[in-house]
Formats: structure tokens, C-alpha cells, sequence
């Protein structure tokens, strides 16, 4: 029988297969099926059938022709108990590239066709097994590069952030129908709602919106990580400090001043945030011209910098970097951490930071040869980089990409202009409504209440075949 094909590339009667594991040379390999047709599919492909749903059953798999392909484990699910809300089948089997695909042919040949990327998870969306913000946080979970980006795509996978539109949905909605009775029965009761209450519920939904727009910044820190700039003269020890943070060889260490010409980035894996750390020029007067030019790149740094290690091995180049630091950005709210470099060389009775002043900055003393104050390094420049930061739990989640800020953004704007309206007595009652049932319809396009194809065309276009 050959494969299924339909006009529809994401038709719900057609069966899916696809090798849910990253091809290559691998211990196992995870071959998916869903669809009405998984089961007839794959029992046509195994000696053993699962006699119960979610029980592990030993079995050998065959090809179209008979051919004994592998020994694997196969599960079955029943729907609507599969992530798809489907009939689906998952065969473990040996991995690397060609027991997984032969499998995956075998099915093919039975009636099934390959999935498409994000098709198992879009079926879940589709089935009512996920919202659209859950899905996404399936693709932001895979895609996870750090502990922060790990927790928030869970609390949101969880549905924290799906319930609070939905609260925000839902009190919009109760607006909506305060006005509309006010508007069709105004003498009923105790008469006509009073403004003050309308007001006072939209000022609730606003700063609800507002509160939950301002997570944007920590969402843009949990995905791109926190800028920390190491800065200082040449010569004091960037470089050397950069590589032990980092616990590789990535900047060029030598005792020529002026060495590091442009600023190197690599990003450091803390519980709160991912910081970016960047080791750039020596700051100093440079007369070559690649020099200069470095030195303004590590200028520009600093300016977007979360945090700042200001760098120096003695007491004068602390006194040198704190002077240059004030004289090249314009900011004066940026944390600086100030940071004594080469400690296993101080002299006896020497302290970290010699007769300097630091006020109120932190000074961490930090040895690139032995380890010291590294630690403690990482820890105080990640508490100053998350300062402000939400931290996302399911009570209080966090917007993670532009698509989620676009649509409260837009609902905001509805809302404000709502309650402008109706504040002025401007507009009729019914037009003034209009704004509400907008923001409605942005909240409801976020979580995907209403079905736009592009929206998930778009979605699910970054997602992995197999997921």
C-alpha cells in the first residue's frame, strides 16, 4: 500500500510518522505514529501487539517484505490519552541512521506518510490537548540553552502564562457585559451602572496588562542573556579571567598590550539568568587605527552592558578604569563590580584594593591561576544583572517572545483607548465597547482561541520534524 497523500499538507485524517530522535549513531531511537489509522498501521509492522494501552511490549519489527528490520519495545495509546489527543504508537528501537529509517519506511509503506516539523504538536493544539502559548513552550523547551530558559518554557507549558490571559480575557469580557446591560436595560434594578465602577474595572485590567507587558525585558534576559562586560586598561588580566570563567581557552592571553582587538562573547549558565560575558579591548588613548577601533567597540559594549567587571591588577588601574569608565559613557546607572585581578600575587600585608575607594561597589579580588573569587564573581554579577527581573511561576509568568508582547501591547492600547472614551463621554456607549471586544480578540489570538493559519504556519515553522 502506498503512502497517503492529500491536498491538505496538515489534513487531521491522514496518519503521521516521523523518527522523533536526532538522527546519527545513538544508543535508542523513538519512532512516532498518530493518526486513525496508527494502530492498524503499526500492528501490520510487529509480531506483539500491546494487549493494554501504555504497556511496554517487547517485539520485532518487520519491513513491507517481510524483512526482519529490529527487536524494539512498542507502546500504544489510546485517544484521546495521547499527547494528540490521537490514536498514537511510539516504537523504541536501536539507534543510528538505518534501523530508525528502515522502520519509519516500513510504516510509510503500511499507509502512514512523514510528518511534518511541529505536526504531532500541532495536532495536540488542534485536539484541544494544548493552547496555542503551550505549544510553544513544547518548541522553547527543546530549544532551551539555559537553566532560566528551561524553567519559564515549563511554567508556561504548565499553563501559567495561558490562565492569566484567560483571567485578563474573562474580567474583559465582564465589561463588555456591564456596559451592554447598562446600555439595553438602564432602568432596571437600581438604575444605569455607575461610571465609577466601569472605570475602576478597567483600571484593573490595565495594570494587569501593563504589570504583565513589563516582563518583556526579562523574557528578552532569559532568551538572549544578560550583558556583562569585562573592561579595563591592557595588560591587567581580562583575557586570563575571561578563559577561567569560562573554563576554556577562548581569548588570546599574552603579555603584548592591546592584544584583544575586538570583543568576544561567550555565555555563562547561571540558575537565574544566562549572562553574556564579553572580554573586549584594553581601554586606553590608541594610536593604531585597528586599536582604536576596538577600543570604541568595547565603549559600545559598556553603554548596553547589564553589568560591568571593571577590571584592574593594582590599585592605580582600578583608580585608571573607574576615571575611563566615567569619561566614556554617558550612563551612571549601570552596575560595576569592581574587580582586583592576578590576587595570588599580592604582596604580604597587601590588601585587595590597596588605599582605594570604592564606595558603595562591590570589589571581588579573583585569581585567573588559582581559582579564587571566581564563584563569588559569577554569583554577584548575576544577582546585579536579574535585579528587577521577574522570575516566572506559574502565578506570576512572563512574556518570552515578541508575538506575546505584540498581542498585550495591542490589547493595552484597546483597553487605554476604552477607558478614554467612556472617561470623556465622546463616543456612544456601543462605540466605545468596539475597543473592548479588540482587546478581547488580541488575547484570544494569543492563546488561539481563534484559529489563524498563518499564526500557526508561523508558530510552528521552527519546530522540529518528529515533534
Amino acid at each position: 500500500m502506498s503512502a497517503i497523500v492529500t491536498d491538505n499538507p496538515f489534513d487531521l485524517s491522514d496518519t503521521i510518522v516521523a523518527n522523533a530522535t536526532a538522527s546519527g549513531r545513538g544508543a535508542l531511537a523513538v519512532i512516532r505514529v498518530s493518526g486513525r489509522r496508527a494502530h492498524d498501521i503499526a500492528r501490520n509492522a510487529v509480531e506483539r501487539w500491546p494487549n493494554l494501552p501504555r504497556i511496554a511490549t517487547l517485539s520485532r519489527v518487520h519491513g513491507a517484505d517481510g524483512v526482519l528490520l529490529d527487536e524494539s519495545i512498542v507502546i500504544r495509546y489510546d485517544a484521546p490519552a495521547s499527547f494528540t489527543g490521537e490514536d498514537a504508537v511510539e516504537i523504541i528501537t536501536h539507534g543510528g541512521l538505518l534501523v530508525p529509517v528502515t522502520i519509519t519506511g516500513a510504516l510509510i509503506a503500511r499507509g502512514a506518510r512523514l510528518a511534518r516539523a511541529g505536526e504531532f504538536t500541532r495536532r495536540a493544539l488542534l485536539n484541544g490537548k494544548l493552547d496555542l502559548l503551550q505549544a510553544e513552550a513544547v518548541g522553547d523547551l527543546i530549544s532551551a540553552t539555559s537553566r532560566a530558559a528551561q524553567q519559564v518554557a515549563l511554567t508556561q507549558l504548565d499553563g501559567g502564562l495561558s490562565r492569566r490571559i484567560l483571567a485578563l480575557r474573562d474580567e474583559l469580557v465582564g465589561l463588555e457585559a456591564l456596559i451592554a446591560y447598562d446600555i439595553d436595560f438602564p432602568e432596571e434594578d437600581d438604575g444605569p451602572i455607575a461610571p465609577a465602577r466601569i472605570i475602576a474595572a478597567t483600571d484593573r485590567v490595565v495594570d494587569a496588562l501593563t504589570r504583565l507587558a513589563a516582563t518583556v525585558h526579562t523574557g528578552e534576559l532569559v532568551r538572549e542573556g544578560a550583558l556583562v562586560v569585562l573592561a579595563g586598561a591592557p595588560n591587567v588580566g581580562k583575557s586570563s579571567l575571561f578563559n577561567a570563567l569560562l573554563g576554556e581557552r577562548r581569548a588570546i592571553v599574552t603579555d603584548v598590550p592591546g592584544t584583544t582587538r575586538d570583543a568576544i562573547e561567550a555565555v555563562i549558565d547561571t540558575p537565574r539568568l544566562p549572562l553574556r560575558l564579553v572580554d573586549t579591548a584594553g581601554m586606553r588613548e590608541a594610536v593604531d587605527p585597528v586599536e582604536r577601533l576596538g577600543v570604541e567597540v568595547s565603549t559600545s559594549y559598556i553603554a548596553r552592558a547589564a553589568v560591568v567587571l571593571a577590571c584592574g591588577d593594582d590599585e592605580q588601574s582600578l583608580r585608571d578604569i573607574q576615571r575611563a569608565l566615567a569619561e566614556r559613557t554617558e550612563r551612571d546607572d549601570t552596575p560595576v563590580v569592581m574587580v582586583r585581578t592576578k590576587s595570588d600575587l599580592l604582596r604580604p600585608g597587601e590588601t585587595i584594593g590597596g588605599g582605594y575607594e570604592i564606595g558603595e561597589r562591590p570589589l571581588v579580588a579573583v585569581s585567573a591561576e588559582t581559582g579564587e573569587g571566581l564563584t563569588e564573581l559569577i554569583d554577584v554579577a548575576a544577582s546585579l544583572a536579574a535585579h528587577g527581573a521577574e522570575t516566572a511561576t506559574p502565578d506570576a509568568p512572563i512574556l518570552t517572545n515578541e508575538r506575546h508582547a505584540f498581542a498585550i501591547r495591542a490589547a493595552l492600547d484597546e483597553v487605554r483607548a476604552f477607558r478614554d472614551r467612556w472617561t470623556n463621554d465622546d463616543v456612544p456607549a456601543p462605540v466605545a465597547a468596539v475597543h473592548l471586544r479588540a482587546a478581547v480578540g488580541a488575547l484570544e489570538d494569543l492563546i488561539g482561541v481563534v484559529d489563524v493559519e498563518d499564526v500557526l504556519d508561523e508558530v510552528f515553522r521552527r519546530f522540529c520534524v518528529g515533534k
